[in-house]
This record gives C-alpha cells, structure tokens and sequence, in this order.
C-alpha cells in the first residue's frame, strides 16, 4: 500500500546492461504497490571500464553502448529528466527483449516512439555532452565504490550495487524483495551479499 511520503529512489543505468534492465523492471514493479519517486540517471559501462583490462570482446561492445549512453545524456539536457525513463524504456525493449544489436537500427525506432526527432540521433555519435554524462556516471559509482557495475540504486540517500535478478520478480515478491534489500542497505556496516549467476537475463 503506498504511503503519504513518497520514496526517494535514484537509479543509474547504462542501457546496453541486460541486469540493469531486468532491475529497472522490478522497480517499476515495485512502484505499482509502494509510492516511489523515482529519478532516473544515465551511467557508462565504457567510462566505467577504460582503464581496465578487459578483453577484447568486451571492449569492441563499447562503442555501441556509448552511443546510447550519449543518446540518452543529450535527450536530458535537451529535454529535461522527463525524457530519460521513456527513451531508455524505449531503448531497453529493443535491445533486450527484442535481441536488436544496431544502433542505427534501435535509436531511430526509439526516438519516434518518444516523440524526437530523426536528427536528434547525431547526438549519439558526438561527445557534446560527454562532461554531462560523465558527471552522472561518477555521481551513482562514488555513491558504491569502483568495484560494482550497473545498476546503482539510491534510496533516501542510501546507495548500493544491483540488485541482480533473473528474471524480475513480480506482484508480492517483488514487494518483499525491495523491503529485504532496502533495510539491508540502511545498516552501515553492511557491504556485501552474493551468489553465483545460475541463470542469464529472463526477459518475461
């Protein structure tokens, strides 16, 4: 049931992570039960990694993250924070359930389905708001530390990595998932709970 007093909820994303997406969902889940004011926030998987060994797989995926990343940065500055969960939710549909791996196929779909226009894609390809989001980035990783990845959920000011789910839990679970890891969270002296992935992203 929600309350009076809304949550405050900060949430880093790059749009290209498949476990981001999957927790991006369970919040959205969790917001239908639970008064949750949700800001969301733009972070990099390439500006997290450039100076780090990663192998060359890995790396040849940057460029293309990069371009959503920027896509996404130009859209907040341009249009303000409203624009930013539409344009990722239209991103991340494409990306993750619907498998696409060209952006230049995924960020004109996106733009149209979010009202922009055709030649806002340029944005994508250009470093005009780079510092932009390069401040986001560092504004959600200094929150956790360098060691964690995408996403970063804040909540009250409360900062943590993940959590990492397959496949986003739903109705009640869902719920009782956010209650158990916020007040996790909320200890000081809590750092660290983790298991092995069994499973890959579950996109249902």
């Amino acid at each position: 049931m929600s309350t009076d007093t809304a949550t405050a909820v900060d949430f880093w994303f790059d749009p290209s992570c498949p476990w981001a997406w999957m927790t991006s969902r369970w919040v959205d889940e969790v917001a239908n039960s639970r008064n949750l004011d949700v800001t969301w926030h733009i972070m990099s998987l390439a500006v997290l990694n450039e100076d780090k060994d990663v192998s060359d797989d890995y790396k040849a995926f940057f460029p293309r993250a990069l371009r959503y990343t920027r896509l996404v940065a130009a859209a907040q500055e341009e249009f303000g924070q409203a624009i930013v969960k539409p344009l990722y939710d239209a991103l991340g549909m494409q990306i993750h359930p619907g498998e696409s791996t060209d952006p230049d196929v995924v960020i004109p779909q996106a733009l149209a389905e979010v009202g922009l226009p055709p030649e806002f894609a340029e944005h994508s390809l250009t470093d005009t708001y780079d510092a932009q989001m390069r401040a986001s980035h560092f504004d959600g990783i200094e929150r956790v530390g360098q060691d964690v990845g995408t996403p970063v959920i804040a909540v009250n000011g409360v900062a943590f990595f993940g959590p990492v789910l397959s496949p986003a839990p739903k109705g009640e679970d869902a719920v009782r998932l956010w209650d158990g890891i916020v007040a996790a969270a909320a200890y000081p002296g809590f750092f660290e709970l983790k298991r092995s992935r069994t499973v890959g992203p579950i996109f249902d």
